[in-house]
Order: C-alpha cells, then structure tokens, then sequence
C-alpha cells in the first residue's frame, strides 16, 4: 500500500479563487488578465476556483435535486438502468460497482454516469465505440431536461476555460478546442454516503487518483475533497456553493508537455451523505494527444509518449470498473488496449512516493 502525504491545513497552498467573467467580456486585455491567472494556477497546483462562471445557480439546485431524486429510487428500480447493461458507458454506477484504490479505507458511494447524447444511429456508435453513443435516461419526470442542460452550459464553460490555456501556452486559438466537436467528456452525478459503522470520519472514500481527461469542472456543496500540493501534501477544498472547482487532467498535462499539472485528489468521509457534479472535458476519441511543438524545446524537450484520448480513457475505465473488466476477461468486449486489472496510470506515479 502506498504510503500517504500527510495533511495540512496550515493555510499554505490555499486553491486560487479567479473571477472569470473576463472570458466573455470580449475585453482582450481583460481576457488576458483571466487566462494568465488560470494559467498560472494550473501550472503551481493543478487546482484552482472559479467564480462568475455564468452557470445559473437555480440550475445547479435543480441538477441536485434530479440526482436526489434518481437516487432515492429503490434498489430494483435503480439497477433498470445499470451501466453494465449499457454499450457505452452509461447509467447508473452501484456501491458494488468499484475500482481498486489502496487507500480506499470506507469506499461507499454511488453514482450516475452520463455523456454527449448522440443519436442511436451515430456511426461511431454504430461501429462499436465503448464511450459515444446515446445516455440511458430513468423514467423521472423533468430529469433529462434538467441534467442535459447542465451538461451543455458546463461542456460550454469548459471549452471557455480551454481557451483561455490556449492563450495562455501561447498556442493558436483551437489548438485544443477543435478536437471538441465530439468529445468522449462525461458528466457524474455522485452520490457519496458515509456509513454508520465508519469510526474514522477522515477516512478515505473515493481514493487518491488523477483525472484522465483536459479538464474536471466539479459543484460541490459540502466538505471533504482533498488535493495534493507539490510537496506531496494534503490540503482541503474549502466549500463554496457559488463557485466551481477545476483541476487540470492527464491529456493536459501531456499536451503541455508537463507545463499543468495533473493532479492527484481524494474525498474523505466527513459527511454523512455528500452530492457533487464532476464534468470532465476531455477531446475527441481519435484524438492524437502529444506535447504541442510550440512547447518543446532544446531546453524542455518531449516528457510524454503520443496516446489516444479515448484509448486512454478506456484503459483507465477498464481498472475503475469491474463489468469492463468481466466483460473483456470474458472476450465480450474488444477494447484495443491490452489492459489488464492492475493498469496503473502513469499520470499517478507520485502517488507512490512517501513523506516524512
């Protein structure tokens, strides 16, 4: 088991809170005030706290109570929709349903995914890809309506926030954005419930991992999440309703040719029973992910092998997720990635690493 940083909460590496009006201001020097303080942000930590993102608070409530709702439903009502039962990666994600993480000491959560809701007869989907295609919707009145809106303000939001990294790496407007028209990004209604036997309530319940995508832009309204800071340690996201948490990802940080940081974060069991809404932005599928040449250099030169972003996503959902894992032992799935159960992801590896 890997040996874990310990935690601080002396106020030192407290997450940049940025106003990021400006990105629509149409104001040039505004917008480069803005991205320049993402930027630097997502180079020191790899976390950081948006404010004036645009996104009505009446529709994040609603988007909570949607998720409420959904899980609230019974047991036998809740596994109509299970995501094993889906060919591409969507609907709802069980207890039982769990990664391996070592540091998962009172892992009890559940959860509803969701993506790009395309039409059943998309091509790509029709061909066979494990993570496009249409969402499983449950039979709840104004569900679909509420979360697909949400969706798209916060897929919306986030090519926003790429951009302004865009400005910022110095790259050509697109650089990123435009591997967006069809992306493998996912939204993740979470529903994390500490249970009555839990003693310890700083416990770990979801375990210290990386996100695999560009960007995660979370809502969440109670305590718990942790990030790692660059001296390998632990500090707490504090929380605050009207702003979104954004951390940079795996595919970014290979895109910057390690300029932002992928970084490490896990939640605790503090509360009682805990809500959040992870969106993770990620490219297109075919996406060929590799350091942007305008960030290598004789003195920076290329830190990451080229990958697939949705070869990469799919390996990393295969470890997370017994059914894949099942499925593809089995020979019932044909994800071309030759992992197995114990793929580490290397975006991770200062997990490994132990503190004094």
């Amino acid at each position: 088991m890997a040996i874990l940083p310990k935690t601080r909460n002396d106020g030192v590496g407290k997450l940049p809170l940025i106003d990021v009006k400006g990105l629509r201001s149409g104001d040039s020097l505004e917008l480069r005030k803005v991205a320049e303080a993402i930027g630097q942000a997502a180079r020191d930590i790899g976390f950081f706290r948006i404010g004036g993102h645009g996104i009505d608070p009446a529709l994040i409530e609603a988007t909570y109570q949607s998720a409420k709702q959904f899980f609230a439903l019974p047991e036998t009502t809740k596994q109509r929709y299970y995501i094993g039962k889906s060919t591409n990666h969507r609907g709802y994600v069980p207890f039982t349903e769990k990664g391996d993480y070592p540091d998962e000491v009172n892992r009890s959560y559940e959860a509803f995914d969701l993506g790009l809701d395309l039409p059943d007869d998309d091509p790509d989907y029709l061909a066979g890809n494990r993570v496009l295609g249409p969402n499983v919707w449950p039979d709840l009145a104004g569900f679909k309506e509420t979360v697909a809106r949400y969706y798209g303000e916060v897929s919306a939001l986030g090519r926003l926030v790429c951009s302004a990294l865009e400005l910022h790496l110095g790259l050509p407007p697109g650089a990123m954005t435009d591997h967006m028209s069809k992306p493998v990004s996912q939204l993740r209604l979470l529903h994390y419930v500490r249970q009555e036997q839990t003693a310890d309530h700083r416990s770990v319940n979801m375990g210290a991992h990386t996100d695999y995508e560009c960007l995660t832009l979370l809502h969440t309204r109670n305590e718990g999440l942790q990030v790692m800071t660059q001296d390998d340690r632990w500090i707490d996201v504090p929380v605050d309703p009207s702003v979104l948490v954004v951390n940079i990802g795996d595919m970014l940080e290979a895109w910057s040719n390690g300029l932002l940081r992928s970084t490490p974060h896990r939640v605790l069991n503090h509360s009682p029973e805990r809500f959040s809404l992870p969106y993770f932005v990620a490219t297109n599928h075919d996406t060929l992910i590799k350091p942007f040449a305008q960030l290598v250099s004789a003195k920076r030169k290329t830190k990451y092998e080229p990958f697939l972003a949705g070869a990469h996503l799919e390996r990393m959902l295969v470890r997370d997720f017994p059914y894949l894992r099942h499925a593809r032992l089995n020979g019932a799935t044909d994800y071309p990635i030759g992992a197995d159960p114990s793929t580490q992801n290397p975006f991770e590896n200062r997990l490994n690493r132990s503190t004094a």
